[in-house]
């Protein structure tokens, strides 16, 4: 499949189109509320698709149907927790941020708890967050391009990468939010394509397309058995926390909330894109299925993470391959620009205009330091995705979660319901949550042994959420009550002020 030349033509023809969105967005972009969140003008419509689109990543369309392909009936694990957590973001987070912030999650924070100390907390888990998602998404885009122009992986990361940084320095989040639209649209109508080819294939049953894929399986048994992706119940309630709680702490997709105009717009965009997402993951399944039945069971070009593309080109050809890889590029494109937003964002809105310049930065100055943050970021995010290139993405993506279910998610919610919350106590348990969760990954089997290369794991669990989240909800309590500081005092009694207002709204 190296060098298809129809393959190539769409997906030029794609990246020609994202580009001249990006060009249209920057004569429209002016001031930083443009750059952060395109003037709060996107209609929850619109930002419904964006929310959606920043979620069905790399992850969510390569990696689960890697998964099927490889692993077998795991697979539904990460197409059922896909959509978990988005009830909660809805019902407790969304509108009340919205009221809170102006352009990312770390204002809500900054409301009534000493504002430098939690933005940095904030900026420092926004960065191990975007940057675990950003691997992810460029592992998948490397790959991708690898094996439709048969270059080197590294070349294409690094080619993946500068359109990444052209698509934020010069388009923002009014580029970003009409790419995600695009895309997500997109990304819908060939999928739904792909499921009437599969059902054509095998007839319009479900049990004929799980009939194929143990046909096709050397082992169906194993095929079929559970707990091959989570070999133990620790790793699988951590994983279940994970995908319950992460969203709600994704600061890519939190920063979307503040490009409408109010919280009930915010509330009405995750409601779009809830249904979006919940009917993406149906879809997904019986692909996931169909792979298994019609992709052989040895080794593919570019590995199974391409599972989905080999799948395209098995029921329609060069034609829907190279569609297929188009909007799977697209796709990941668009996710990356989001995730290298919030990132820079977290660098120039936190730590140098609130945290350096105690918020006396000029828009100019802060808008500049951002686009500094994305090429540096940018770079980092490339050499790490040549790292970890034989990782499966879906694995990977789910990293991130497990750091905001954490850290963002906990100390988010403790700050809008809990009156008790000090900085104090949300400091600890911030750190407490951020050094576990991290470090547990780090010291896990998936990074620990598959890439350090090391001969066995230090923590014996694929993932931590079970550990880390319960002990920064744990420190954030104790601290919190046993803080009897002046400024502790104060800010149990502005909690009051913050729900009024919260309900209110500006």
């Amino acid at each position: 499949m190296g060098g298809n030349p129809v393959a190539a033509s769409i997906f030029a023809a794609f990246v020609t189109a994202t580009l001249g969105i990006t060009y249209w967005a920057n004569r429209r972009s002016a001031g930083a509320k443009d750059f952060y969140a395109a003037g709060g003008r996107i209609t929850p419509r619109q930002n419904g698709l964006a929310i959606a689109g920043d979620y069905l990543s790399a992850a969510s369309f390569l990696g689960t149907i890697s998964v099927f392909a490889s692993i077998g009936t795991d697979g539904l694990l990460y197409a059922v927790g896909a959509v978990a957590g988005w009830p909660i973001a809805t019902f407790l987070v969304g509108e009340r941020l919205r009221n809170l912030g102006r352009y990312t999650f770390s204002d809500a924070l900054g409301y009534r708890l000493a504002e430098r100390p939690v933005r940095l907390l904030a900026a420092v888990s926004t960065l191990c967050i975007t940057g675990c998602y950003l691997v992810a998404q460029l592992v998948g885009a490397g790959t991708l391009v690898q094996i439709l122009f048969n270059v080197p992986y590294a070349h294409a990361v690094v080619l993946v990468g500068a359109l990444m940084m052209i698509y934020v320095l010069f388009g923002g989040m009014v580029a970003t939010t009409w790419i995600q639209i695009v895309k997500a649209s997109l990304l819908l109508i060939t999928s739904l394509a792909m499921v009437l080819l599969v059902l054509r294939h095998f007839g319009p049953s479900l049990d004929s397309v799980i009939g194929g894929a143990l046909s096709a399986s050397p082992d169906p048994s194993r095929f079929l058995r559970s707990g091959q992706l989570v070999p133990d119940g620790v790793s699988a309630v951590s994983l279940g926390l994970a995908f319950a709680l992460g969203p709600a702490g994704l600061p890519h997709v939190l920063m979307r909330f503040f490009t409408v105009k109010d919280a009930q717009s915010a509330r009405q965009s995750l409601s779009y894109a809830t249904t979006i997402i919940a009917l993406f993951q149906l879809v997904v399944i019986l692909l996931g299925y169909a792979a298994a039945a019609l992709l052989p069971t040895g080794p593919l070009p570019g590995g199974h993470n391409m599972a989905a593309i080999h799948l395209a080109n098995a029921l329609g050809g060069e034609t829907l391959l190279g569609i297929a890889a188009a909007v799977t590029f697209a796709t990941i494109l668009a996710v990356v620009s989001g995730l290298m937003l919030a990132a820079a964002s977290a660098v120039s809105h936190d730590l140098y205009k609130h945290v350096w310049k105690r918020g006396r930065a000029t828009e100019a100055a802060e808008i500049r330091i951002s686009r500094g943050a994305t090429v540096l970021l940018g770079i980092i995010a490339v050499y790490a995705a040549i790292l970890f290139q034989h990782e499966n993405i879906g694995f990977l993506a789910t990293l991130p979660l497990v750091v905001a279910a954490s850290v963002n998610s906990a100390m988010l919610i403790l700050t809008m319901y809990w009156r008790g919350l000090t900085t104090r106590g949300a400091l600890a348990g911030g750190v407490t949550g951020l050094i576990l969760s991290v470090g547990l990954i780090v010291l896990s089997r998936g990074v620990w042994v598959d890439v350090l290369g090391h001969a066995h794991a230090v923590f014996p669990y694929v993932y931590p959420t079970l550990f880390s989240l319960p002990a920064a909800l744990l420190v954030a309590f104790v601290v919190s009550l046993t803080d009897r500081s002046l400024r502790g005092r104060g800010e149990r009694q502005a909690f009051d002020a913050q729900f009024t207002l919260s309900e209110r709204g500006p």
